[in-house]
């Protein structure tokens, strides 16, 4: 059967090494999700083609419903197949961060990406699976922050992943009499471009030695627990949050 699977976020980080990965992990159609990143995504989109397999570069603004809907329409005119979704797109604000620096349009912010977002993207796709007939799975990237709360730090980039985790759990109980098995990873300290972005590029260089197998964590190993968990080998694993944080 031709698998699809839809990786949002997938210029760079966690999304461009699941979607690099994908091909040698049995997928042979990729569509490489990017929000502003369009050189990242070509990039990626190259490195799957290079491998043989599809790959089907498409924007769209997550924190948009109706971008949302267009992004699923382009998807929708391809060959169809089973969906698979790396639901992945996020965004941080800056780090260091306590409650009073916490203005609604920031924590607005957060949330229409990281979790308004991340729900229509899975309605979206559960919509798409059930008109092609052809089932798929999810996996929905949250954060260890999400159990940590990351106070004086991120708590609405925390509390945001709070939400996917939840999701996680009630979408993985409502749609398991389909056969779409919903999963989550909580990636910990891990060797991206997301510390940057939140203000802080030196953040691993200071704190990447304090997990207990000291050390961060690198995109290609939340990629393999990704593509492991929408993967036939993980055929009987569903509403599982799982850990890629070295034991922190």
């Amino acid at each position: 059967m031709s698998r699809v699977l839809i990786v949002t976020g997938a210029s760079a980080g966690i999304g461009a090494a699941t979607a690099r990965l994908a091909p040698a992990r049995g997928w042979d159609r990729i569509v490489v999700h990017y929000g502003r990143d369009k050189a990242g995504a070509d990039a990626v989109a190259a490195a799957v083609t290079a491998q043989g397999a599809k790959a089907h570069v498409m924007q769209a603004d997550v924190s948009d419903m109706q971008a949302i809907s267009a992004l699923f329409a382009q998807v929708a005119a391809l060959e169809p197949g089973a969906i698979d979704l790396a639901n992945n797109a996020g965004v941080v604000s800056p780090a260091d961060s306590k409650l009073a620096d916490l203005t609604p349009d920031r924590v607005r912010k957060v949330f229409e990406v990281n979790v308004f977002g991340a729900l229509e993207v899975a309605r979206q796709a559960v919509l798409l699976m059930r008109k092609w007939g052809q089932g798929g799975n999810i996996v929905n990237v949250s954060s260890a922050a999400s159990r940590l709360g990351s106070g004086n730090q991120y708590v609405d980039y925390a509390a945001s992943k709070g939400a996917i985790d939840t999701m996680t759990l009630g979408l993985a109980d409502e749609l398991a009499p389909e056969g779409i098995r919903v999963n989550a990873i909580r990636p910990g300290l891990i060797a991206t471009d997301l510390h940057a972005k939140g203000g802080q590029p030196e953040r691993l260089a200071q704190i990447g030695h304090t997990p207990p197998m000291g050390r961060p964590g690198t995109p290609d190993e939340c990629a393999e627990a990704i593509l492991w968990l929408l993967s036939g080998r993980a055929s009987y694993v569903t509403r599982e949050i799982m850990d890629v944080a070295g034991g922190r």
